[in-house]
């Protein structure tokens, strides 16, 4: 049987945004290149866009306000799309926290400012995928969000050192879209936006074993 060829990693430029495409089965390696970069994850079921990561319904699917290592991310269906499968960085992550976007720069003043929420809709459109009915809760990788005893929220910088990543493996044919938040009016960032790199990894076997850190 003759191996699959991977492409080169793909770098997500500062307060931008870039998608892969993955089988079930393969995994996606998303490193922190500089580090302090936070990265908001979309994840769509690659033969039907409507279905899509669900942040309420994973907190449902695991009880926890992010999964645990082996556990699965799930889709607005209750179907695992993405299984959080290895982690190098501190493991602090949100998914609390919606994708910026105009309105949230708008009320900074600037509302002409690159935000999330856009870059998704670009990636989407130059995939065919026009007009998105809605902007759904990303999975905020890196991003340091900590609850409070009294419930309240704190704005830390992202805690990853340079080359930290964070491993998912496909549970069906996905099209992920990572934008490299570009976030610049508060400290979730550190010193300001950096790249982050995506590299497509294939499934696990006996050969592969040692690629999933």
């Amino acid at each position: 049987m003759t191996a699959l060829s991977y492409p080169e990693p793909v770098t997500v430029p500062a307060g931008q945004a870039r998608s892969v495409t993955l089988r079930a089965g393969e995994r996606l390696r998303i490193t922190d290149i500089d580090g302090g970069q936070v990265g908001d994850v979309f994840a769509y079921n690659a033969h039907d866009i409507t279905e899509h990561h669900s942040a309420a319904h994973t907190r449902t699917h695991t009880s926890r306000l992010f999964p645990a290592l082996g556990e699965s991310f799930v889709t607005n269906r209750r179907r695992p799309i993405l299984t959080y499968l290895a982690d190098t960085s501190p493991g602090v992550h949100d998914m609390l926290i919606a994708a910026c976007d105009p309105e949230r720069y708008a009320a900074y003043g600037d509302p002409a400012h690159d935000n999330c929420a856009d870059n998704l809709r670009r990636t989407m459109a130059e995939l065919g995928h026009r007009g998105l009915p809605c902007i759904p809760q990303p999975i905020n990788i890196f991003m340091r969000i900590p609850v409070a005893a009294d419930e309240s929220l704190s704005w830390l910088a992202a805690a990853t050192a340079p080359g930290d990543a964070i491993t998912v493996r496909a549970e069906m044919d996905c099209l992920v879209v990572v934008s490299a938040c570009p976030q610049d009016h508060n400290v979730i960032n550190g010193a300001g936006p950096t790249p982050l790199a995506l590299t497509i990894l294939p499934p696990i076997t006996e050969e592969t074993i040692d690629d999933q850190h």
